[in-house]
C-alpha cells in the first residue's frame, strides 16, 4: 500500500479520511502520518500534503472551497493588489473555522481578511475538493471587484483557454442584466494583466483602445489608442535579450505614423495617472500638428 502522504498527493494534495479509507488506509496510518509531519490536518476528516499558507488549505480549513478572486489567483490569473480569502460555503454550513487555526470556530459572518459567500447547490456541485468551478468564481469577481480586476481575471480566463466563449456567455447570461455590459469590455487578445488594465483605464477615461494591432507580418503593437498612439508594456522585469528587439519595434511604430509609449509594469501598476498624462499630451501634440 503507498503512503499516506502518497495517497493524499494523488488525490490532489487534499483529501477527505473517507477517500483515504477506501484506498486501505487506517487509523492508526493517519495518525502516524501526521505525527511524523508527512501530511498535516486542515480540517477534522481533511488531510493535506500543501504548505500550512497555501490558500486552499486555509479555505478548507474554514468549511469551504476558494471562490472568486482567490480561485483566480490560485490558477495564477492576472491579479493587481492584495486581496482578501474568498471562501464558498454551502448555504447551511455550520461548524466553520477561521483560516488560521482549525480549532478556533468563527463567530457570526464576518472576520477581517476573509469573505464568506453562502452558495447553493448548484455551486457546490462542480469544481473540486478546494475550488470552485472557473466560471462560478469568475461570476462571483464580476459580483465582487472592481471593473479593471474583473476584465483583467476574464481576459486571462479567454486569453489562456480557461474558458471558451460558449463558458464566457454562461457567466454573461447568469449576471444581472445591469452588469451584463462588461462583456464589451474583455477582450481575449489581450496578453498581459498590464495591458488588461491599462485597456480598461484609458477606456474609462474615454479613449477609443484596440489590443494587438498588426505591425507589419510578425508583430503586434500591444494597444494602439485613438489611432495616434502605439502603447507597449515593458515586463516586470524587462530582460536584456529583448531589448534590441524592443527598440527595434519602436521604430517600427514611430514609422507607422504613431507616437510610441512604452512605460514599464511597475509604471502602469503604480504611476498611472503620469502614463495617462503622458498619454493624453501626446494624443493632443498629435492633433494639434493634423491639417
Amino acid at each position: 500500500m503507498p503512503g499516506i502522504a502518497q495517497m493524499v498527493a494523488s488525490l490532489g494534495g487534499m483529501a477527505q479520511k473517507q477517500q483515504l479509507v477506501a484506498l486501505g488506509a487506517r487509523d492508526l496510518d493517519l495518525t502516524h502520518a501526521v505525527k511524523r509531519g508527512e501530511v498535516q490536518r486542515a480540517r477534522q476528516g481533511w488531510y493535506t500534503t500543501l504548505p500550512e499558507n497555501d490558500p486552499r488549505v486555509r479555505a478548507v480549513r474554514v468549511g469551504g472551497r476558494l471562490t472568486g478572486i482567490s480561485a483566480v489567483i490560485a490558477l495564477g490569473g492576472w491579479v493587481f493588489g492584495r486581496h482578501s480569502l474568498h471562501v464558498s460555503v454551502h448555504d447551511n454550513a455550520a461548524r466553520l473555522r477561521t483560516p488560521w487555526n482549525r480549532h478556533i470556530r468563527i463567530k457570526g459572518r464576518r472576520i477581517d481578511g476573509l469573505v464568506l459567500h453562502w452558495d447553493d447547490a448548484a455551486v457546490a456541485s462542480r469544481g473540486d475538493a478546494t475550488m470552485v468551478d472557473l466560471r462560478d468564481a469568475l461570476l462571483r469577481v464580476v459580483l465582487d471587484e472592481e471593473l479593471e480586476t474583473a476584465v483583467a481575471a476574464l481576459d486571462w480566463a479567454l486569453h489562456t483557454g480557461r474558458i471558451d466563449q460558449i463558458d464566457f456567455a454562461d457567466i454573461i447570461h447568469a449576471l444581472p442584466v445591469r452588469l451584463r455590459w462588461i462583456r464589451d469590455w474583455v477582450d481575449e487578445r489581450s496578453q498581459a494583466l498590464t495591458e488588461s488594465l491599462a485597456r480598461v483605464r484609458l477606456r474609462q477615461s474615454g479613449h477609443d483602445v484596440v489590443s494587438q494591432v498588426a505591425l507589419g507580418d510578425l508583430q503586434q503593437i500591444d494597444l494602439v489608442i485613438d489611432d495616434l498612439v502605439g502603447f507597449e508594456v515593458d515586463g516586470e522585469e524587462h530582460h536584456r535579450d529583448t531589448f534590441e528587439s524592443d527598440r527595434s519595434k519602436d521604430l517600427d511604430i514611430a514609422a507607422s505614423h504613431l507616437h510610441n509609449i512604452r512605460p514599464s509594469a511597475r509604471q502602469v501598476f503604480f504611476e498611472w495617472p503620469r502614463v495617462l498624462l503622458a498619454v493624453e499630451t501626446a494624443i493632443a501634440d498629435r492633433r494639434r500638428a493634423q491639417p
